[in-house]
């Protein structure tokens, strides 16, 4: 499953790229975020990248870093293609299922997952937490921007519904208690360093390798 919702194929001028509505609403704070939890240098792993819109807008927001796009979706992987083609410090986009072990990558010094824990079933979450903790060295962070829910905090109106929405449309998918997604990912060494409210009911979880 792609992380970056619902797109419109040809929508930007091309055949090959695909447009998700949703990256131009919420690009630039994810971006605001990043500026103060990225590293200065090295090499980032979008996982479910999408459309690639989000990557190939972050890549050029941070130029020293290098991007590395990642989706299991063939269709995905030629948008990705299309929309980074010509930005020198994006790598081609990697097929990779986060719920599965096989990732063809070994070391990585951030991760980052956009909108994709809750369309997606639970394991692509299990699978994308202990992959990071193969990829990520002690100190590196883990970043996940979504809806989620957190036990003490009464869910938006339009977040039950969305949740709704999504089970309605595949049982496995569904809005993640951020206390659940902490439990597993202390289990692979990570620590919650950030809980951010960002903008349209949506939050960015950052967690740091132990």
């Amino acid at each position: 499953m792609t992380g970056s919702g619902p797109w419109i194929p040809g929508e930007a001028g091309s055949e090959a790229r695909r447009h998700a509505p949703a990256t131009l609403r919420n690009r630039m704070a994810i971006a605001d975020v990043l500026r103060e939890h990225l590293p200065r240098s090295g090499t980032v792993l979008e996982v479910a990248s999408g459309s690639g819109e989000h990557v190939a807008y972050f890549a050029e927001e941070f130029p020293a870093l290098d991007w590395q796009p990642s989706d299991p979706d063939p269709d995905a992987l030629v948008s990705i293609a299309a929309w980074c083609d010509g930005i020198v410090n994006v790598a081609p986009p990697l097929a990779l299922d986060a719920s599965t072990s096989d990732w063809p990558i070994a070391r990585v010094d951030a991760l980052l997952c956009i909108n994709m824990v809750h369309i997606s079933p639970w394991n692509a979450t299990l699978g994308l937490l202990a992959g990071a903790a193969k990829l990520l060295t002690p100190g590196a962070p883990l970043i996940l921007y979504g809806p989620f829910l957190q036990t003490d905090v009464p869910p938006a109106p339009s977040n039950t519904a969305f949740d709704e929405t999504l089970r309605a449309r595949d049982p496995r998918w569904g809005l993640r208690q951020v206390e659940s997604i902490e439990r597993i990912a202390a289990g692979h060494g990570f620590a919650r360093d950030q809980l951010i409210e960002m903008p349209a009911n949506n939050l960015m979880l950052v967690f740091r390798a132990g």
